[in-house]
């Protein structure tokens, strides 16, 4: 993971952010910055609001209250400019399953206007450990290759920014390591990594910073060294053990994280 300036402007900044769905109170007040070129964890359990604050983001819905930029430019008044500098992979892979993986390539560079849009497929095909299946319609994919897939096709125009919410939800072990990797490797590269997850190892693994929602709020936001020093410092018997980033989770949490935390971890393992 990178080490971006703290000293640049935040490629996103947040603030006071509120969004009601009729009579649920979705967000209630959220704030918060992304360095460039670094690794942003969104934790939270089902129903904290994260997809809906990556939706305010990617200008796919408006707020109530409360202002919200992406590279400098206000997501409200400045949609367009804010959409040619972003890239959203959600839940589930918004491929084309009836066209092959280098079809699904061409047609996003076609549509972005990029010159010669074969060789950007192929280049991303390679980039991906995808070329030996590039001919294939993607009916044949398994999870992990349609979610590589996805994230290339995320990434073509060289998007400053890209939102992954919860891109290994329903992966193997080896694929969600495939998609980790791929992460680390854009944040390397000097992308801004907005990730949202429940799962509190993929935070762990991938983070510079952490920022827990729950119930609408940020209740917590630091590396993961300062969410540790939010519980009391480990008892030194005959080993001392450090708090895990599950810890921090569910002191501040509570039960109702727990809960959802266990449920989300038996359907990864099943």
């Amino acid at each position: 993971m990178t080490n971006a300036s703290t000293t640049r402007e935040p490629s996103i900044r947040v603030r006071s952010v509120e969004k009601s769905y009729k009579d649920l109170h979705v967000l209630r007040g959220v704030d918060f910055d992304v360095a460039p070129g670094s690794i942003f964890a969104l934790l939270g359990s089902n129903g904290a609001g994260k997809t809906t604050m990556v939706k305010i983001l990617s200008t796919l819905l408006k707020t109530d209250a409360g202002t919200a930029t992406v590279n400098g430019f206000d997501v409200a008044t400045h949609p367009l400019r804010v959409r040619e500098s972003i890239s959203l992979t959600g839940q589930f892979a918004a491929v084309d399953e009836i066209l092959s993986g280098r079809e699904n390539l061409v047609l996003v560079a076609r549509l972005r206007h990029l010159e010669n849009p074969r060789e950007v497929a192929d280049e991303l095909l390679a980039r991906f450990n995808l070329a030996d299946a590039a001919l294939r319609k993607v009916s044949t994919y398994s999870g992990g290759m349609r979610r590589r897939l996805d994230i290339a096709m995320s990434l073509i125009g060289h998007p400053k920014v890209i939102f992954l919410d919860e891109p290994t939800t329903g992966l193997d072990p080896e694929a969600r390591i495939d998609v980790w990797q791929i992460i680390k490797d854009l944040a390397t590269q000097g992308t801004t990594v907005l990730l949202t997850t429940q799962y509190l190892d993929e935070a762990e693994q991938l983070a510079e910073r952490i920022a827990i929602l729950h119930q609408g709020r940020i209740i917590a936001n630091g590396t993961l060294a300062e969410l540790k020093q939010l519980l009391p410092p480990a008892k030194a018997e005959y080993v001392e053990k450090q708090p895990t980033l599950e810890d921090v989770f569910l002191a501040l949490v509570g039960n109702e994280g727990k809960a959802a935390t266990t449920a989300a971890t038996s359907k990864e393992q099943s």
